[in-house]
């Protein structure tokens, strides 16, 4: 369950770091956005690399599904705009996705 703690985290700083950027180059908001982008951008990195998985490869896989839920998340906190019923649906068969990822069997190769 950690893994989603890390997931989510990462997500946020990510969305948070993008948006951030977003708020400068499409909003015309002040070019002082860019350092607090830089820095969510740069927690996003290092909290990714806490998510236990023999493969980075797998662990960005699964993030994805998680990454979703937090957009979601995003847009109706932030921005203010309700999701669907049919993005929650959506979300939570990413979600259901990243886990058969993240902890599904796997073949052994000899």
């Amino acid at each position: 369950m950690l893994n989603y703690l890390w997931f989510f985290l990462a997500a946020l700083f990510e969305i948070a770091g993008c948006y951030a950027f977003y708020l400068w180059l499409r909003l015309g908001k002040s070019a002082w956005w860019i350092a607090p982008a830089l820095l969510s951008l740069t927690c996003f990195g290092l909290l990714l690399t806490r998510v236990e998985a023999a493969y980075a490869g797998r662990a960005y896989a699964a993030y994805g599904g998680l990454y979703i839920i937090t957009s979601l998340a995003w847009l109706a906190v932030v921005e203010r705009v309700r999701p669907s019923g049919s993005d929650w649906w959506g979300a939570a068969f990413c979600v259901v996705g990243a886990s058969i990822i993240l902890w599904g069997p796997r073949l052994q190769s000899s």
